[in-house]
């Protein structure tokens, strides 16, 4: 354990310049979702390919349906059907003066036409009115002739997608740094990627130590308390966009929790554990760690630190075994814990992923309580607390205890009062770091 107090810059400063991202790997677009890009994807087709109708309705030229009216329609023949899928009309025929052809959504315009007519300006053929026009434009058969009445004109390009007028060959589709979520993998498929390059999401294993932990749904006897931590950690660093395992908490045994930790590392891009950093007797990860994995590479070990913050003093943080794997050791208690992770954790599962800006939106708000916050000298305190965005202020939630993780549940913010600060009123302009 260093003597030395770390703030809690030196220390994030200190871990994000010996994590680095991940290698880079060829993905299918669904194992890419929650990736970051590593190169510019540029389009290679046009999007939409063709012009295409945005209506079901008749492709016409704008001067048979100039003037059309209910008292006056246009009528025009039906010469076939374009459905989507088709490459135009059969045989390659063109619109021709006085002729329309019925076409469904997505379906390709025929040569010779200039706009779309929606089926409900139309009678549908049916000779009747626009009432009928909707069914029987979905009943008539395939390849369906005879007359349309046309009640409305139309302008050119009307109801018409352009080719290319989405995104064109050349264009920049994605930049590198992207992350892949659903509409980026929408619009990768769209434009013909089958595969990208990206950083893979990072592996984080998450581990509770403490002989006192009982999983949930398991009889909770004298002394014990339930296992919180590892469950909200783990669920942390999936928010942050990790694959993340759980493994069951490990009692206070040295030689057990080496073991543990030695055969989660083949899974392992990043480690955390939670509890035991302290400096009581029975805190067995510092003496678990110092023998973790290749005991011959050099440059590994982990360090235990103080650090000028509250909650959350205790803090270990290094690499372990043959391929020097990062590990964070958080302190056990929940608040504690989690706000480490925040702090310190996920902006090294960011810069994994290969992400620039690693870290929460940060805000500056209004106290909004009734009375002054201590905080102690010297320290960097971290309080919960609730934002209100369209007011400006930030209202604390529960008291400063690293126990009180039902405030935490309330809570979508961090205050956070600096090291000179010992007391801040109502009224008091503060930092707010945003958790939601």
């Amino acid at each position: 354990m260093s003597s030395t107090i770390w703030s809690v810059d030196e220390h994030l400063d200190d871990i994000l310049a010996a994590v680095k991202p991940l290698e880079p790997i060829e993905l299918q677009l669904p194992d890419a979702q929650g990736c970051v890009l590593v190169e510019d994807v540029v389009v290679e087709v046009s999007l939409p390919p063709f012009d295409n109708s945005s209506m079901d309705g008749y492709a016409v030229r704008i001067s048979d349906v100039e003037g059309a009216s209910e008292e006056f329609p246009a009528v025009l023949t039906v010469i076939g059907d374009v459905a989507a899928g088709d490459g135009g009309l059969a045989d390659g025929r063109s619109v021709g003066p006085g002729e329309a052809a019925r076409i469904m959504t997505g379906a390709p315009l025929p040569a010779g036409a200039e706009a779309i007519v929606p089926v409900e300006w139309t009678d549908g053929g049916t000779g009747g009115g626009p009432a009928s026009a909707m069914r029987a434009h979905s009943d008539a058969p395939e390849g369906a002739s005879g007359e349309v009445r046309i009640h409305r004109p139309v302008k050119p390009r009307a109801h018409v997608r352009a080719k290319g007028s989405d995104v064109q060959p050349g264009d920049l589709a994605l930049r590198a740094g992207s992350v892949v979520g659903p509409p980026q993998i929408g619009l990768l498929a769209a434009i013909g990627r089958s595969t990208v390059r990206v950083r893979p999401r990072p592996r984080v294993v998450v581990l509770s130590t403490g002989s006192e932990l009982v999983q949930p749904g398991e009889e909770l006897t004298a002394g014990r308390i339930y296992d919180s931590n590892s469950f909200a950690l783990t669920a942390a660093a999936r928010d942050a966009g990790a694959i993340a395992y759980r493994v069951p908490a490990v009692a206070d045994d040295a030689e057990t929790l080496r073991a543990t930790i030695e055969d989660q590392l083949i899974r392992a891009d990043i480690v955390v554990t939670t509890g035991g950093v302290s400096v009581g007797a029975y805190d067995v990860v510092k003496e678990a760690l110092s023998s973790v994995g290749d005991e011959d590479e050099p440059g590994g070990g982990v360090d235990f630190r103080k650090l000028a913050m509250q909650p959350g003093k205790p803090q270990g943080f290094g690499s372990i075994g043959p391929d020097h794997t990062p590990l964070l050791a958080l302190p056990g208690n929940p608040v504690s814990s989690y706000v480490s992770f925040e702090l310190f954790v996920r902006p090294a599962i960011l810069t994994l992923m290969g992400l620039d800006d690693v870290h929460r939106p940060k805000v500056r708000a209004t106290l909004s309580t009734g009375e002054a916050l201590a905080s102690p000298s010297g320290k960097r305190q971290f309080l919960r607390g609730t934002y209100d965005a369209e007011a400006g202020t930030v209202t604390p939630v529960g008291g400063p205890g690293s126990h009180l993780i039902a405030a935490l549940a309330q809570a979508d913010a961090l205050i956070v009062l600096p090291e000179d600060v010992t007391s801040a009123e109502p009224g008091t302009e503060t930092e707010v770091i945003l958790l939601r």
